[in-house]
């Protein structure tokens, strides 16, 4: 103990960002259905895909196969819902008072305000790049064309999360002279979902894309850019993955827990980054108690908190009261959990209740 405590104590804290997932390349051919069916019994399910990390990837799983399709897991269904192009979930809406429609599944900024229209109009845009921030493009494009020149250029089409963020972004366009001026943002419709039921608003379609079939494949020789396909007329090799994090719906006390996650997984989860937090809170609503065990514990003696997998806790999210200095100065031992519901904060909670909990695959 002695030896793990100097460990935790000289160890330097860093947020990265994390490994979600594991892909694998499955070359066999089979319709989508049946791909799907293979996947959810050895794996976790047919390939959800993030960002352009997982992408990156993902294609690595291929091992250079270019030749034919390849299934992944997006398939369309008969509900539209409003995504951001970055990936992040649209939890803020600035509409106009005319509500949008499925024929209009893009989104523009004007005067402060959202409008839907058609992707094949034309207009401005704005980029996100991590070092410059809002970077505006002095040429119009269709939302389409708008978003592969982001991509490529910088990060993604902007995501506005908030209306602190709006009132940024209307004071960026009005200081162009472009107030009163539609300008491309990353808001776009679509009735497609990913086969594990995540919400990743991300895809990443080639510009030939027709949206009239129900299944995604990857296509040969696009950089891995998708297409839309007949689920039941082809057959095809595909990519299933593995999840990182997976909730238990067992009730252990901590120990338990922690000795389950290292006889069956790999451990239970330490959350030290924003982006290991979004996976927690993504796979915690799967939980049958109101709260479930992360891999944090508290020494009493040393009036510190920290993670089994040996780092100090830097990136924190406690709820308030939970975490302080005058809570822990009870001499119970106390673990971490993560509430189930709400804002999914972190809880502090005597190491014999009973609770479900996350352990991590690799």
């Amino acid at each position: 103990m002695a030896q793990t405590v100097y460990f935790l104590l000289i160890a330097l804290c860093s947020i990265s960002e994390c490994v979600q997932r594991q892909y694998h390349f499955i070359k066999e051919n089979k319709n989508w259905t049946e791909a799907q069916r293979y996947c959810r019994e050895k794996y976790t399910d047919l390939a959800t895909v993030d960002n352009m990390n997982d992408m990156i990837q993902l294609n690595k799983s291929l091992n250079d196969v270019r030749d034919q399709n390849i299934w992944i897991g997006l398939q369309k269904t008969d509900v539209y819902k409003w995504h951001w192009s970055s990936g992040d979930p649209a939890l803020f809406l600035n509409w106009t008072s005319e509500q949008s429609n499925s024929s209009n599944n893009r989104g523009t900024i004007k005067n402060g305000q959202w409008f839907a229209v058609a992707r094949n109009n034309t207009f401005f845009f704005i980029c996100y790049n991590k070092s410059a921030g809002l970077v505006f493009v002095n040429q119009t494009m269709n939302w389409t064309a708008a978003q592969s020149y982001c991509r490529q250029n910088h990060i993604d089409l902007v995501s506005v999360r908030n209306q602190n963020e709006n009132q940024q972004l209307e004071k960026f366009i009005n200081d162009r002279n472009l107030s009163g001026s539609a300008v491309w943002i990353g808001l776009f419709s679509d009735s497609w979902q990913w086969s594990d039921q995540s919400n990743s608003s991300f895809r990443y379609w080639a510009s030939n894309f027709q949206d009239f079939a129900y299944c995604a494949v990857i296509q040969p020789n696009t950089s891995g850019q998708w297409a839309d396909y007949s689920s039941d007329y082809h057959q095809y090799p595909f990519v299933c993955h593995e999840d990182q994090l997976i909730v238990i719906q067992q009730n252990l006390s901590w120990s338990e827990a922690l000795r389950y996650c290292r006889q069956h997984h790999v451990d239970l989860v330490s959350v030290q980054s924003v982006e290991m937090q979004y996976e927690v809170m993504n796979v915690v609503k799967l939980a049958s108690t109101e709260a479930v065990w992360l891999g944090l514990r508290h020494s009493w003696a040393l009036g510190i908190w920290f993670w089994v997998s040996g780092q100090t806790v830097c990136y924190q999210n406690w709820a308030p009261g939970n975490g302080t200095s005058e809570e822990d100065c009870e001499p119970t031992v106390r673990s971490g959990a993560v509430q189930s519901g709400g804002d999914q904060t972190w809880i502090s909670r005597p190491e014999t209740h009973k609770l479900n909990f996350i352990c991590r695959n690799y």
